[in-house]
């Protein structure tokens, strides 16, 4: 059976990478993680945070809704929890956007070269 080069072969990532990824300090995360219930990662009996793609992606939401839309602590915390399935849809939409964007600004760089 062939290895799909498109699925994640990593089932759990470090706070130090999933603070990388999204671009926050690994202490955001850890008082993320008490002012969300929803963001529970995985704790190793060595107390070493392993975040999943689920723990990711909670993290992108509460990041979309604090760092992006000017939400405060306890605004995001109940709009997670009375409309949760709209904050995911919002998440993905915003994230959709932000790549177009990164790709717009590449074709407008090579477009420049050209002309």
């Amino acid at each position: 059976m062939p290895l799909n080069p498109n699925k994640n072969v990593k089932l759990y990532y470090s706070i130090k990478e999933v603070a990388s990824m999204v671009g926050v300090n690994e202490s955001t995360l850890r008082f993320w993680e008490k002012e969300f219930p929803h963001l529970r990662p995985k704790v190793t009996a060595n107390k070493v945070r392993q975040y999943n793609d689920k723990d990711i992606e909670q993290v992108k939401l509460i990041y979309n809704l604090i760092k992006v839309r000017g939400f405060k602590i306890a605004a995001a915390r109940k709009y997670i929890n009375e409309n949760r399935a709209g904050a995911d849809r919002t998440s993905e939409i915003l994230e959709t956007l932000l790549s177009v964007r990164e790709q717009l600004k590449d074709l407008k760089k090579s477009l420049d070269m050209i002309v």
